[in-house]
């Protein structure tokens, strides 16, 4: 038993030890943070000169009721989304070249942009795959891959429609729809259809604006 009471001695005075040095510890970093604090005070009243509190009027703050907040982003997010509405019923007929591949160019760019679409003269920066989906689901998604694309700095993109052999009565519908989406589009320049290589019928090639200018180079 008593080498027992010693050894809990030994172990409350360890104890004791380690909370004194805390205390230490504890002490000499509030005397840090005072020295700290009375240091920046004085370079503050060094740099503007003398300080004379305010007297303490006795007044009231009253707290006033915080205007209700505007949701500017969805507000924006809005207008966004009704500029990029692209309608299913504009005719582009007129709008296209007669050639076989019924290009697109905006005005302003010459027949000299399209020669070198056909002829594959830009590097295909991205595509969009198109097939398969429903005609609103292929519409939010045209749009949103040429708002990215064109945010991204890309120039000529690929956006891929299908033939249209599997709709019912093996009609194209998505490929003419396609155009007339593409032609609603302020980035797109001009479009023909791809080469053999690039798909075919079943795809165009795209000319996106640039960034600083509002011509094909």
């Amino acid at each position: 038993m008593k080498l027992r009471s010693l050894a809990e001695l030994q172990g409350l005075k360890m104890q004791l030890e380690h909370e004194r040095r805390e205390a230490q510890v504890r002490e000499a970093r509030a005397r840090e943070e005072a020295r700290r604090l009375a240091e920046e005070q004085a370079l503050f009243e060094r740099s503007v000169g003398p300080v004379t509190p305010l007297r303490d009027r006795g007044l009231a703050e009253l707290l006033r009721p915080l205007p209700a907040p505007l949701p500017v982003q969805r507000q924006r997010d809005e207008e966004a989304a009704l500029r990029e509405a692209l309608s299913d019923e504009m005719d582009v007929e007129r709008l296209l070249e007669t050639d076989e591949g019924l290009s697109f160019r905006r005005p302003g760019i010459g027949p000299g942009v399209l020669k070198r679409l056909r002829r594959g003269e830009w590097a295909i920066q991205a595509q969009v795959d198109l097939h398969g989906l429903r005609r609103d689901e292929a519409r939010e998604r045209l749009a949103e891959f040429v708002r990215e694309s064109a945010r991204r700095g890309c120039r000529c993109v690929r956006v891929v429609h299908g033939k249209g052999l599997g709709s019912p009565g093996r009609e194209p519908v998505l490929k003419g729809k396609v155009r007339a989406w593409l032609v609603q589009k302020q980035e797109v320049l001009a479009f023909t259809q791809a080469r053999a290589s690039e798909g075919g019928a079943g795809a165009l090639v795209v000319l996106l604006q640039g960034h600083t200018q509002g011509h094909a180079p």
